[in-house]
């Protein structure tokens, strides 16, 4: 678990895991990443799913930025981790990166 914007990966290619809002927030900034919702996925007015709108990459038209302070209320609320990988195996820059509820149970 990644918890400070010192932690760093010990290989390129590793999947790393934080709940950090700096750790997420340096992540996305270098990929010049937007916080952001799937549109039609919002409940009691809150963010649905959450993603980041990155340029160039998982573009859609149903991606709608959002604010970081509505990313985050979400993202805390259900309590979420962020998966995600600094660079490829290659060590090229990577973009992946998912969200994941260490609550749900998938059985």
């Amino acid at each position: 678990m990644i918890s400070s914007i010192a932690d760093r990966p010990e290989r390129p290619g590793r999947s790393l895991i934080t709940a950090n809002h700096e750790v997420i927030q340096r992540w996305a900034r270098e990929r010049g990443a937007k916080p952001a919702t799937i549109a039609g996925t919002e409940r009691d007015g809150r963010a649905g799913v959450l993603t980041f709108n990155i340029p160039g990459y998982r573009e859609s038209s149903r991606i709608r930025e959002i604010t970081w302070d509505e990313w985050f209320h979400t993202f805390d609320l259900r309590r979420l981790n962020l998966i995600y990988q600094e660079q490829m195996r290659d060590g090229r820059q990577s973009n992946f990166f998912r969200t994941e509820s260490p609550d749900r149970e998938d059985g």
